[in-house]
């Protein structure tokens, strides 16, 4: 944020200022209100026009600076006036990108394809596998040590606090997630951690190349908001659309474990108190409408195929 503040100042040729407003001027209210009015519309141009920024991220930034007037007037004592108030926080909701549970299967269970993968790719399979079954945020997921895993009889589980949260998860893992364990543990040299720390960017990377070699190279397109209007987002220069594997990442784990353990029939509650969402959370009815979306598409298709036999 502070790079674009930057960026702007130069582009526009001024130096941003902020006032003590203990004044009762209606000149200098008045001056004060348009200097930041004119800040919020300027500003907002030049993220979306030339940052090429979209709604989420103008909005994130936005949000940003309006919490730090708060820390200046409600926690430093300096007045600067409210006019911060009125810089609205635009969002927009970013389709949600998740394995189906075949996927899933497939990066468990394929062993050939498993021994198609470098050893590097190999471990980012098996952190992903892992991954896209717990349910745990990245940060979480990286923090797991091997004495955090319980064991009781023939069973293993997984308790851990969510670091965003701070809610108690205890999870039961299945033997293909307890094998990856054992893996890691073979060659750990000493390492606390199950999973050896990996540049978030670098292990992206390893995601969608396992993806590709998967096949999983449908055409998806990808739609985003501008001030609350659609643009195709590419991404690309040559204006090509984003295939499934270009949008795979670290946050695809969480994603697809909770769509996975709702398809496949587990109750939302159960899946909220692994999940560490709220009763009320409107990000968890998030994959809760997706989940509806795909049971509508394959009810389609059943039915579909009755009217054709018919």
């Amino acid at each position: 944020m502070l790079k674009y503040l930057q960026e702007y100042e130069a582009e526009y040729d001024i130096v941003l200022r902020i006032k003590a407003s203990n004044s009762n001027n209606k000149r200098v209210f008045i001056a004060e209100r348009n200097y930041w009015k004119k800040f919020y519309l300027q500003f907002t141009n030049f993220m979306y026009q030339k940052k090429s920024c979209y709604d989420n991220y103008v909005g994130t930034v936005i949000k940003t600076i309006r919490v730090f007037f708060n820390f200046l007037n409600n926690d430093m004592g300096i007045a600067t006036g409210v006019f911060y108030k009125s810089f609205y926080v635009c969002r927009e909701e970013v389709p949600i990108v998740t394995l189906l549970p075949e996927q899933l299967q497939f990066l468990i269970n394929d062993a050939g394809f498993n021994e198609q993968l470098n050893k590097s790719l190999q471990k980012a399979k098996d952190i992903f596998v892992f991954g896209c079954t717990v349910a745990l945020r990245v940060s979480d997921l990286f923090a797991i040590k091997f004495a955090d895993i319980e064991r009781m009889e023939q069973h293993y589980y997984l308790p851990v606090k969510t670091i965003k949260t701070g809610v108690a998860v205890r999870i039961k893992l299945p033997p293909y997630a307890v094998a990856i364990i054992q893996n890691f543990k073979a060659t750990s040299k000493g390492r606390k951690a199950i999973f050896p720390p990996i540049p978030r960017t670098r292990f992206n990377n390893q995601l969608k190349a396992i993806a590709e070699m998967a096949g999983w190279v449908n055409d998806l397109g990808r739609v985003r908001k501008k001030r609350g209007v659609n643009f195709k987002n590419t991404g690309k220069s040559n204006n090509e659309s984003f295939r499934f594997c270009d949008l795979v990442s670290s946050h695809t784990m969480r994603r697809t474990a909770i769509t996975t353990m709702l398809m496949l029939g587990m109750k939302e509650h159960v899946v909220r108190k692994i999940s560490g969402h709220a009763d009320n959370s409107k990000s968890f009815y998030r994959y809760v409408n997706l989940v509806q979306s795909y049971l509508d598409n394959e009810v389609d298709e059943v039915f579909g195929k009755l009217v054709e036999v018919g």
